[in-house]
């Protein structure tokens, strides 16, 4: 698993500034804690270089994550600014009402490696907070770069356990969290959840 994420990872390098650019439009600031979720990583990294944030955090699990986004860190000039936090889906070590804007990328899509938790989400941000969940490519990624890495993300994606969901799916996620109206769900470019507090 660990080369896979690795790999995929590495993969999504040139969608990032396109995602971070959705990001940057969403939040609206440049200052407030960031965090990222999960084992599909990266953005924090691109986000603390534009400096979108003033401090950065990463929710790192599962198990095989936790190692790739120290290297990461390390590769990228940014071990001492991007703190790794050993967690879960549960977002256990993670300070409530503490994050202004949290990103989990890959969200929805991997039941078999981890099941998100909106309330924990919800829980973890600050007042006026936002998080920005889910997967896809984003609304500017350019054609070019969606068609060069399309079809070994497919491969990837489905090595890795990823389960085909529909918008229904995600408004039920919503519905059984006591959140959805705290939620709105955005469909350019993938499936994606803006969350507010």
């Amino acid at each position: 698993m660990n080369d896979l994420i690795k790999e995929l990872n590495l993969l999504w390098e040139p969608v990032l500034p396109f995602l971070v650019r959705q990001v940057e439009e969403l939040y609206g600031r440049q200052d407030g804690r960031i965090l990222e979720i999960g084992p599909f990583g990266g953005l924090i990294f691109a986000l603390a270089r534009k400096t979108v944030g003033q401090s950065f955090s990463i929710a790192a699990f599962p198990q095989a994550a936790i190692a790739l986004y120290h290297e990461e860190a390390r590769k990228q000039g940014l071990g001492d600014r991007v703190s790794i936090i050993e967690s879960n889906s549960s977002l256990i070590g993670i300070v409530d009402n503490s994050v202004d804007l949290a990103v989990f990328r890959g969200a929805l899509f991997f039941p078999a490696l981890f099941q998100v938790d909106f309330a924990a989400i919800d829980r973890v941000l600050r007042k006026a907070g936002i998080a920005f969940v889910g997967g896809g490519f984003g609304k500017y990624t350019p054609a070019q770069v969606i068609s060069e890495i399309r079809e070994r993300s497919g491969q990837l994606n489905d090595a890795l356990g990823r389960s085909k969901i529909t918008i229904e799916n995600v408004r039920d996620q919503l519905r059984s969290s006591s959140l959805a109206s705290n939620c709105e769900i955005l469909t350019d470019g993938g499936i994606w959840i803006v969350m507010r507090k």
